[in-house]
């Protein structure tokens, strides 16, 4: 079964999205979403930078690099808005291209003979990622499944080991810091594990891909249920609903399969809109339409 190329992209996909919309969960709550985007993009600056140190594409020294520039773009962004002069989203509008142009120019300048270039960080290539294999338990799996596979576990052990102090750092961090937990903290070790998918994440699907995937099904989840536990179990199945048919679509009228899985998590996201049994705009239309009529019935 695992011999199936079909099979394996679909693969891929859902464990980026399932992995992606973990941290993306959290970052959507805390209204931080397009730190998703700004880390995706500058981290560029740290994938060309570790290879100049250490000339390896991939592997931990990368998964650490990455973290540290995550890290980078959030310390930056907050020193910026910290002034006073320069609101939030104006700080990560500056930071992240900067960063991100930086390595650009660093990819051309040094990087341009090696697998390292701006259409791979950007674009990737889903529907190669079966000829890349790595041996695991005697089988020959594909090795952005086993990296997407780990990250997954690494994500979901982390929320699951640290979910209530997760959950009262996002709702409450101010009760979460008079109770003597470091929301901070958590905070930076969530944006770590956000840079280290969006690397792992890179060789399969590229940036624009894993940004749908960590901010579109969390997004669609949270007009579909007020229960955090609920955000996860949809927002997986948002991913693998998405991976699935975008996979399928995309062969079918033969396009970017990346970017039809892409598209797809954007269709979830407006049934989610149109058609959410509280927050959709035809249940509140149906609801006040009831009301309407209740006011003018007679007694």
């Amino acid at each position: 079964m695992l011999d199936n190329i079909e099979l394996q992209i679909i693969l891929v996909g859902a464990l980026v999205g399932i992995a992606s919309s973990a941290v993306g969960t959290f970052l959507i709550l805390r209204g931080n979403s397009m730190l998703s985007d700004a880390i995706s993009h500058s981290i560029v600056f740290g994938i060309v930078v570790v290879w100049l140190l250490t000339h390896q594409q991939s592997g931990p020294v990368q998964l650490i690099g990455a973290a540290l520039t995550g890290l980078l773009t959030v310390f930056l962004t907050e020193a910026l808005a910290s002034t006073k002069r320069i609101k939030q989203d104006a700080a990560i509008g500056l930071v992240f291209p900067a960063l991100f142009s930086i390595g650009v120019l660093l990819l051309n300048l040094y990087a341009s003979d090696v697998h390292i270039d701006t259409h791979t960080v950007l674009l990737g290539e889903i529907g190669f990622v079966w000829l890349d294999t790595t041996e695991l338990f005697g089988y020959h799996l594909p090795q952005a499944l086993v990296s997407m596979g780990i990250m997954t576990l690494i994500n979901y052990g982390f929320i699951a080991l640290f979910y209530k102090e997760l959950k009262l750092a996002t709702f409450d961090p101010a009760l979460a810091k008079t109770l003597g937990f470091t929301p901070t903290l958590l905070f930076y070790i969530l944006l770590m594990l956000t840079s280290s998918t969006a690397v792992a994440a890179f060789d399969a699907v590229g940036a624009v891909l894993f940004i749908a995937f960590a901010i579109v099904p969390p997004a669609a989840a949270y007009l579909l249920t007020d229960r955090l536990w609920m955000m996860f179990v949809i927002g997986s199945c948002i991913s693998v609903i998405s991976s699935v048919s975008g996979y399928y679509l995309a062969a079918y009228w033969n396009v970017s399969i990346g970017g039809m899985m892409a598209i797809m998590t954007g269709v979830c996201l407006m049934l989610a809109f149109l058609g959410g049994p509280r927050y959709g705009v035809l249940s509140q239309w149906l609801r006040r339409r009831r009301a309407r009529q209740s006011q003018t019935m007679p007694y």
